[in-house]
Formats: structure tokens, sequence, C-alpha cells
């Protein structure tokens, strides 16, 4: 288990007011029995999930109403104490656990559904409720959530939305910056801002919403949201590929997205080094062997026969002109289920590499021709001090997820890692972060992916909405500007 020691992630504890007898027994106050002092019980929530960043609150506040965060808010605003607002902690660039000592706010019982209508898919609930939790309950509705994470049995809605989460749907449903349609918001000082619209359009003024998703938390505290939610397919249909090259992987990709239209829902690659890992560490086997390159494709639509008949038609072409030299598909729902082990070898991608060492994760965006290319250039940059250099991702939305794993933390490696990768993508004109977010790890880099123009006016929207900088603060925006 290693920390982040490196000078390039050293901060100063700003001049936050410390935690005093009296601020407990104020929160016990208005939540009794919800408020952890207990050093053990809140050692996994000052610890980041994959163990690199570590901060050592000494309160964590668990409440379940909008009031309540409101009356927190309030307090804090007032004695200036730093709070750093937590959901599922699933984050992977350190933006869900405190640095120093600031007061969790956990939304972990804020997890009540307050709505949904069958008619128009939209659905209202409280921040804390867990992404698959939500699907289930939609599910039995007959419909989805317009999003799917690997980390869906742990990650909170609210956390999803404050950190624009991607992941494999984002191809077919797009971002959450078109399907959230309204939030509740608690701002710094206390005051509940309600722009919980349940309307897909609504032009009256600016879309303040926008502002709070991928804020991360700095600029207020998410505590409802509305989404619109997809109905769920009746046909899904999946097929796992090989392909002997990437520049394969994206000539398929071109083929698939022709061929299959309105129904291709996910396009993942993975490299064959992805594949090893996951057959090493987690003992699951691929359903295709002995590829440089894979790719796992998702078809849902309404009609099953339509949809089988289009899919084996691509795949046809897809092998008749050689671009995939080896398939397996699974098409109705008893083979669905049983090759949920392909999306499940895609998702576990990340806890593989956790099991091969320390992780150096990267997550970035490129045009979809040049995104392998990083891969291979920064294989050969590092050579031996590496232990693996791998890529994988959500090809259709230009999404690369670059992981380097080596037997131990090393500053050297790290040195050789950064900026090399941020320049690179900077060059062809990419973003250091797809879905990730910033957070503690990456605010320093900003400038790798947006004008110093934009990030001032981005320090503005922070001073201005929360002047004393208590809300989640050393993340987000570079420090000592």
């Amino acid at each position: 288990e290693v920390m982040l020691t490196s000078e390039r992630y050293r901060v100063q504890r700003l001049p936050f007011s410390r935690l005093s007898d009296r601020d407990v027994a104020f929160f016990e106050g208005i939540m009794p029995g919800r408020v952890i002092t207990n050093p053990e019980e809140l050692k996994p929530f000052n610890v980041d999930w994959l163990k690199s960043v570590r901060g050592c609150s000494k309160l964590m506040l668990k409440p379940q109403t909008t009031a309540e965060v409101s009356q927190v808010l309030r307090y804090c605003h007032e004695r200036n104490l730093a709070v750093n607002p937590q959901g599922g902690n699933t984050g992977l660039v350190g933006g869900s656990v405190p640095v120093f000592d600031e007061i969790i706010l956990s939304t972990v019982l804020m997890n009540r559904i307050i709505s949904f209508d069958k008619v128009s898919g939209i659905l209202v609930c409280q921040a804390g409720c867990v992404l698959e939790k939500l699907n289930e309950y939609l599910e039995e509705q007959g419909f989805i959530m317009p999003l799917d994470l690997g980390a869906k049995g742990s990650c909170h809605i609210g956390g999803n939305v404050a950190t624009n989460a991607g992941g494999l749907r984002l191809l077919r449903y797009g971002s959450l910056r078109g399907t959230v349609l309204g939030l509740e918001v608690v701002l710094a000082d206390g005051s509940a801002l309600d722009c919980l619209a349940s309307l897909r359009k609504d032009n009256t003024g600016y879309d303040l919403k926008q502002l709070f998703i991928g804020s991360e938390g700095t600029l207020g505290v998410i505590t409802a949201v509305s989404i619109l939610c997809p109905q769920k397919p009746k046909a899904v249909n999946l097929a796992f590929l090989g392909c002997q090259s990437f520049a394969k992987v994206l000539e398929t990709f071109t083929t698939c997205r022709a061929m299959l239209g309105e129904v291709l829902s996910a396009y993942e690659f993975m490299d064959e080094k992805c594949m090893e890992l996951v057959e090493k560490h987690l003992k699951l086997s691929s359903p295709v062997a002995g590829s440089p390159f894979y790719v796992l494709i998702e078809t849902s639509g309404s009609s099953s026969t339509h949809d089988e008949e289009k899919l084996n038609n691509f795949l046809e072409q897809a092998m008749t002109s050689g671009l995939v030299t080896d398939g397996t598909v699974a098409t109705d729902d008893k083979k669905i289920k049983a090759s949920h082990c392909f999306l499940f070898l895609r998702e576990r991608i990340t806890e593989a590499l956790t099991h091969d060492g320390y992780v150096y994760k990267y997550d970035i965006s490129l045009p979809v021709g040049k995104l392998y290319d990083l891969v291979t250039d920064t294989r050969a940059r590092l050579g031996h001090n590496a232990k693996n250099v791998v890529g994988y991702g959500h090809l259709g939305d230009g999404n690369l997820h670059l992981n380097i794993t080596a037997d131990s933390y090393s500053h050297s490696l790290l040195d050789a890692i950064e900026p090399f990768v941020y320049e690179w993508t900077a060059r062809y004109h990419g973003s250091i972060s797809a879905e990730h977010g910033l957070g503690f790890k990456k605010k320093q880099f900003i400038q790798y992916s947006k004008p110093s123009e934009a990030v001032l006016l981005m320090q503005r929207f922070k001073a201005m909405l929360d002047p004393k900088g208590i809300l989640n603060p050393y993340k987000m925006l570079p420090s000592g500007s």
C-alpha cells in the first residue's frame, strides 16, 4: 500500500478552523447517532479506492435530508470548517477523500427514490442512491439507467453526476450533461438551490445545473437528481472479437457503426496485455484467444430478429474482409447471461491491474486514429522500467485508459511518465481526463487541456459560489494561483 508522497502532490493545509468538541456536539444535535468520530470506523473513508491517497478526517456526518445538509454547510461556512463531500468513494483521481482533516459529508443515507414517471422515463432520486440499485428498480418498470460503470455496485448517482462519469453506455445514451434534467444542490453557505426540473426542454436563463455536473463537489453538494432514463432494450446482443492490429480495430468500428447504426450501444477495446492480466490475476478465461486486440460490441434494440440479422451481416462482412480473425456471439437471453462474462472481463480489467502491482492510471480522450499510439510510445519510452503498459477503453467515444504497472511506486518512473503523457495528449488536442475528472492527482495539469483564460474563469466561479473555499479544497483547480 503506497501513499502519494511525491513533491508534485505536496500541498499545505489552508487556514481552516480545527474541529472542536463544541462542533461535534452541534452536529450530534442535528443528527443524533449519525456522527462518526471513531478513528477505526473512519479509516476506510479516509482512503481512496486505489489506496493511493489518504486523509486524516476526524469526523464523518451522515445526513438523510437536504435540510440537514443545509444546516451542516451553514454551520461549517460560519465556522470556516472545510468539508469533503463523499459518495461511494470509487473515484480514481483522489477527489473523494480528505487531504487533511476536512469533515467527511457522506451521502450514504440519502438513498431514497423520490419519484419515477413511467410515461416520460424521468427518475428523481436522492444523491446517495447506488447506481446498480437504481438500475434494478428501473428494470422492474421496463427502463434502465443511461449510464453503466464497473463500480456500479457501490458508486452513488450524486457522485456520478458530480464527476460527470462516463462509462460503457455513453456511446448510445450520451453524457450526463444531456441526460440529467435537474439537480438540487446545497451551496457552501448552506442555501439550497432547487433546480430539480423534470422537463426535457427548459430555456429559461442560464443552465445552472451544468455548473455542478462535473464540478467534483467544489461548487456545491448535490443532494438530489432528476435524470432521463431510456427504455430497457428488449433485445441485447454481445459479440467478442479478435483483431490483428489497432488499424483493424478502427476499421471494424467504422464498419460496425455503418452496419449496426441505431442499435450499437457499446464498442470497447482492450489489448492482449489486458487479457493476460485478467486471466492471470482473476482466473477468468477469454472466449477468444491469441489476438493482439479484442473488441466487445453490444447492440440494444426492440426486435431480436432485426438486431441479430444486422449483427450477423456485420460479422460476416468483418470476417470475410479480414478485419476480424476470431469471434464469438451471444444472442438469446440465456447466452447473454452466460456471456455477461464478456462485459465482466472488460469491467474487471481495473481490478486485475491492482493485483499486478502499483498502478499509474491515465484516462485520456484523443482523436480515435491516434488512440493506441500513446500506448505504443509510452511502452517504448519506459522499456523495462515498467512491468506492464496496457491500453483499453471506450473506443466509440475516443476514450483511452492507459495503465502502467510496476512492482512498487517509483518517483523516477512517475517522472518518466508525467508530464510526457500529458504533453503527448496536448500535442494531439486531446483531454488529460476523459471521464475520471481531475480530483487531487491531476489538478496541477489542467493547463494541458484548458487555456489559462478558462482556468481563470473557473476560479472566479469557485470564488463566487464558495468564497471561503470550504468545499472539497485542494481538488480540481490548480493551487497557488
